[in-house]
């Protein structure tokens, strides 16, 4: 337990440096703070756009679910990774040309200010919800570990969280964000490979799943699961590309790098979807008890299976870079529910409503995004201390509850608006609260079990499951998204004001109008490659660290070749940098 405590030490110890290293950058402008000044290069953006869909529900919840039911649970990220192929080939580039600093902006020039406001007090309550469900995520597995109170773990935590995420803003997180993923991916590969090894191969472990590896147990009917895998895809088509969640982009320094880090996102999750879940599949044949283990948990204890898997399997000291790696997807998901909330805070209501649209300095800008930051932060503490009371749902529930009933209303305007224009004012919020009312019905009235009462069938209660989530889709697909699409009907030029009807045309040829790195920015390269080198290969020097922990040989050679991957990562950054400082003609085009 002393080894596993002292990397969690190390990986604060790294966080906070990153914070302090890149806190002169975020200092120079509220844009600096919100979105980094929109000069970050294509793999910072990508690994945070990565991180972003990346989350501790990945190592409790879904493994869960993969332990249990198989394959399926990739499903979700094999829609991630279609999504941001999409998003390469047409999104990504129209929201980084949009050339704002935060998502309501977007909204604004789109849709209109009335639109901006709803949005803004609808889009802050739901982020904050959704960091809560991870923070409780991870007090869960923190808590387990080194069995601590709940609570008390949900405070330490979301205050840490809190005090990384408001020390350098956008700059800090997405920093952060990329030695976060080399975090992920050490730890997955790492898993990964040992679980393989002790099942002996891909093969074995398909074959010895005890309930069907692809089917999984109770489920009769096949369309069910490609029925799920089809509307996964729809789902996080819309979940990734609409302007809520498009402030990702927003932090590129040009058309191109957003582009290149939508390439990026899609390529690491495709590779991840491969990994992440086989220590839970291969648990299920090997550790069938694993979740007796942590009964205490109740319903909960499914959470548990990766820490499990960790425990019984790997060297010591692993399962503290485990904890890290849960750290690393919570810091990810919590920033949009601290630094990117800011940003909507300070740009839609504390200059247009609170100060009137007065000019006020940047620096009065950046106080109260940080200010509200705290506010913030405090909020996801608070919700998901109220999570941790919940009995009878497990984290994987609560999780597709939420984004599913909750957000899909929200995104269904912001995702078809983008290529949808003659829509009247009220129609992106008033697709919203029709979306709700079609929220409440897939709750009472289209429901698994009334499809099944229909069809005279008794469905298994995993049948039942993802019924529901597919109903869910499909309905705020084709009724929700029918509402936005017939909102065209009523469209009057008249109903924007003049200044409305200009910004409209004006975000439509702006998002087809690409963005060029100015003059300026090599100088913001090199120093993106610098700091991230130098703090990628400190890193690998506190893993190489773990090589002394007392193990048995393989134990060893497996946190060697963890430390010489990050250190790889490193060093070719900081050559990159180097050969651009020897040829500075040849840097137009950076890494």
């Amino acid at each position: 337990m002393i080894y596993d405590t002292a990397v969690i030490c190390g990986y604060f110890i790294l966080m906070v440096l990153i914070s302090f290293i890149f806190k002169k950058m975020a200092s120079k402008s509220s844009s600096d703070y919100f979105r980094g000044g929109g000069r970050m290069l294509w793999w910072m953006v990508g690994a945070t756009a990565f991180m972003t869909q990346f989350s501790a529900w990945t190592f409790t919840g879904a493994a869960g679910k993969a332990f249990s039911d198989g394959f399926m649970v990739a499903a979700i990220f094999l829609g991630n990774t279609i999504a941001y192929g999409i998003s390469w080939l047409w999104f990504a580039k129209r929201f980084r040309q949009a050339r704002v600093d935060t998502a309501t902006e977007v909204i604004r020039h789109r849709f209109g200010s009335q639109s901006e406001h709803f949005f803004t007090w609808v889009i802050i309550p739901l982020s904050i919800l959704s960091g809560a469900v991870m923070m409780n995520a991870l007090a869960i597995f923190v808590s387990t570990v080194f069995n601590w109170d709940l609570s008390v773990t949900i405070w330490v935590t979301g205050l840490v969280v809190l005090l990384i995420s408001l020390l350098s803003g956008a700059w800090g997180v997405v920093a952060s964000d990329f030695v976060q993923t080399l975090i992920v991916a050490v730890i997955s590969i790492a898993c990964a490979v040992v679980a393989l090894v002790k099942v002996g191969g891909p093969v074995n472990m398909v074959t010895h799943f005890p309930s069907g590896f692809v089917m999984g147990p109770n489920m009769n009917y096949g369309v069910v699961i490609a029925g799920s895998v089809i509307f996964f895809i729809v789902k996080q088509l819309q979940n990734i590309n609409n302007m809520q969640d498009s402030y990702r982009f927003l932090n590129a320094k040009d058309s191109k790098n957003a582009q290149k880090a939508a390439l990026f996102a899609m390529i690491l999750m495709a590779i991840g979807t491969l990994i992440w879940f086989i220590p839970p599949w291969v648990s299920a044949s090997l550790y069938p008890d694993a979740t007796a283990q942590y009964a205490a948990l109740g319903n909960k204890a499914s959470d548990t299976i990766y820490l499990s898997f960790v425990e019984r399997a790997m060297p010591a000291g692993t399962v503290g870079l485990l904890v890290a790696g849960l750290f690393a997807a919570t810091m990810s998901t919590m920033d949009p529910a601290l630094n990117r909330n800011s940003g909507i805070f300070v740009r839609s209501f504390w200059v247009p409503v609170i100060c009137r649209n007065k000019k006020i300095s940047d620096r009065a800008e950046l106080f109260a995004g940080k200010m509200f930051c705290i506010v913030n932060g405090l909020l996801v503490i608070i919700v998901s201390l109220l999570f941790s009371q919940l009995e009878g749902m497990s984290l994987f529930d609560l999780m597709m509850s939420v984004s599913t009933l909750a957000q899909a209303p929200l995104l269904v305007p912001l995702f078809f608006g983008m290529f949808i224009k003659r829509t009247p004012r009220w129609a992106a919020w008033g697709t919203v609260l029709f979306g709700m009312c079609v929220s409440w019905l897939c709750i009472d009235v289209l429901t698994s079990k009334a499809l099944g009462q229909w069809l005279g069938i008794a469905f298994t209660k995993r049948e039942m499951s993802e019924i529901n989530v597919i109903i869910n889709i499909i309905a705020h697909l084709v009724l929700t998204g029918g509402f936005f699409i017939c909102t065209k009907l009523f469209y009057r030029e008249t109903s924007y004001s003049l200044k409305e009807q200009q910004q409209i045309e004006t975000f439509f040829e702006n998002i087809e109008t690409e963005v060029v790195e100015d003059e300026h920015q090599q100088g913001f390269d090199l120093q993106q490659r610098e700091k991230i080198g130098f703090i990628t290969m400190l890193m690998s020097a506190g893993m190489l660290l773990m090589v002394l922990i007392p193990n048995p040989l393989w134990g060893r050679l497996l946190f060697l070749a963890c430390a010489a991957m990050v250190f790889l990562v490193g060093y070719l950054l900081r050559l990159s940098c180097r050969i651009d400082q020897r040829s500075p003609q040849q840097a137009k085009h950076p890494l």
